[in-house]
């Protein structure tokens, strides 16, 4: 008797395993797809399978006899057309990206907008371009974010350095990320009241110190005249800062505490992990 209960147990606990495995695997080949033309595909395939159903179940022989070519051969069709796409799931399945945790990915997309900010200062600090960069942390910034041009945009380098060069419509202003993207442009940050900054600091970095008294977020700013590199966070500055410094400090912002190399220097905490 117990002998029985115990395969029926072992029975329903690899039912229960083989179902939450196949739930898986098929959680992360739609997040693969997402975005691609693949999509589509499965809405397609959806539609043909739910006819051919309804056919079977009907009985309406000659469309259900329509839909059985069409899975049998559509099957080798997909392989040929979607190709690119099986090929991108493939290698990430080599690489083992393709079961990696979402923290991972959001790590390594964290990763990936930190370096894109260091090219991009890096760029604009050596010809004197001047930038404002603010990134939200846990205060929310829809009130400025609403002052400028909506973007949301992947972060990259060449986006950055666009968006700032002289006399084009949205160097004028602050960018604004938020979650790894650029959500607007050319907004308007409140500048400092603080009457002990420095009289040789522009609007610029007067916004940059105004935003960090008002929020929890960490901005960028690059000055035409010097190419100096300044950071602001909870109403202190930072100035001309190397690029090690800056990257410690996206680090902290970005990743967390935990994550980033130390620096006695500063003493803000970054975004809460999680």
């Amino acid at each position: 008797m117990f002998f029985g209960q115990d395969l029926q147990f072992f029975s329903l606990l690899g039912q229960a395993i083989d179902i939450l495995l196949v739930a898986f695997v098929v959680y992360k080949l739609i997040t693969v797809i997402r975005g691609t033309r693949a999509v589509q595909l499965v809405k397609g395939i959806t539609v043909i399978l739910l006819v051919w159903f309804l056919s079977s179940f009907f009985g309406l022989r000659t469309l259900q006899f329509i839909m059985s070519q069409l899975v049998t051969y559509g099957l080798l069709a997909i392989i040929i057309i979607f190709q690119p796409e099986l090929r991108r799931a493939l290698e990430q399945l080599g690489r083992g990206r393709l079961f990696q945790r979402a923290g991972d990915q959001e790590e390594e997309d964290a990763l990936k907008t930190i370096e894109a900010i260091i090219k991009s200062v890096r760029y604009m600090a050596k010809r004197r371009i001047g930038a404002l960069i603010s990134i939200e942390n846990e205060t929310g910034m829809n009130d400025y974010i609403e002052t400028g041009i909506p973007m949301n945009a992947k972060v990259t380098q060449e986006l950055l350095i666009n968006v700032f060069i002289p006399n084009t419509p949205l160097h004028d202003g602050a960018v604004i990320m938020r979650s790894n993207e650029i959500s607007a442009a050319a907004c308007y940050l409140p500048l400092s009241e603080n009457p002990f900054i420095s009289k040789e600091l522009g609007t610029r970095h007067r916004a940059a110190l105004g935003i960090s008294e008002v929020t929890d977020c960490l901005t960028i700013a690059v000055s035409e005249e010097t190419g100096g590199i300044s950071v602001t966070k909870n109403g202190d500055l930072h100035r001309d800062l190397d690029e090690e410094t800056l990257r410690r400090m996206l680090e902290t912002q970005l990743l967390g505490e935990s994550k980033s190399a130390p620096a006695p220097r500063w003493n803000w905490g970054g975004r809460k992990n999680g």
